[in-house]
């Protein structure tokens, strides 16, 4: 424990907490900072001037990253005949209809997505109480109830990921790895502020992004400078 304390004290040094950097930057000191003995995650968290129990409030969605995330993407798929092989030709990691139900239903969901034909609700419907907590029922809005189930199943594999705020308002997602070079990283965290910016809800009130910081797995996080970030990822989106 020592030791992890010792090395966190030496990811802070020139390192200011109480300033907001620019994105570029922010990816710089982040980077330097990630010396775990295995290739950290790059985190970026948003503070959103949202409450997300009213309806009108809630932000979520699924954004592409350019870069994908670095990770590797189980996805499950609820499908049959033809569309089950085009599942399993498109990469799926495990494709089934009420048998996959079974065994989730016995505690056995080893996988990150969760992909579902329309005809199949009627089964995946049951597994409301054990998907819906883990953010892995399949839903329309996010691609993932859809016919097309290949280009789903190769959308979520290349770096697609799902994102909903939570009850403080805020919405976080892994946006790449430390190997990642700056400009992939830049481009991945621009991809994502985006998305949320498109997703500002009808109810969202005053300040829309509050705040926004990165972080790495093991690493200090570092404030962005909102106004830069926002007018920046404006700029590169025109």
């Amino acid at each position: 424990m020592a030791r992890v304390s010792k090395r966190f004290k030496a990811t802070l040094t020139g390192l200011d907490r109480n300033a907001s950097y620019e994105l570029a930057q922010a990816i710089s000191l982040l980077k330097a900072r990630a010396t775990a003995k295995f290739d950290e995650t790059i985190e970026v968290a948003m503070n959103l001037g949202i409450d997300p129990r009213h309806a009108d409030q809630m932000v979520r969605g699924v954004v592409n990253l350019p870069h994908g995330t670095g990770k590797t993407v189980r996805v499950a798929v609820f499908a049959k005949g033809d569309k089950a092989e085009a599942a399993k030709a498109a990469g799926a990691d495990v494709v089934g209809a009420e048998d996959l139900a079974q065994e989730i239903q016995d505690g056995r969901m080893d996988f990150d997505r969760c992909i579902a034909t329309p005809d199949m609700m009627a089964v995946v419907g049951r597994l409301g109480k054990v998907l819906g907590p883990r953010g892995l029922m399949p839903n329309p809005k996010l691609g993932t109830v859809t016919p097309d189930v290949a280009a789903a199943v190769k959308a979520a594999k290349a770096g697609s990921i799902e994102f909903r705020a939570e009850k403080a308002g805020i919405v976080h997602a892994g946006v790449g790895k430390a190997s990642f070079s700056d400009e992939a990283l830049v481009e991945n965290v621009r991809a994502f502020v985006e998305a949320i910016i498109r997703a500002k809800p009808s109810g969202a009130k005053g300040t829309y992004v509050k705040k926004v910081a990165l972080s790495s797995t093991m690493g200090p996080s570092v404030k962005l400078d909102v106004s830069k970030l926002v007018s920046a990822t404006a700029t590169a989106a025109a």
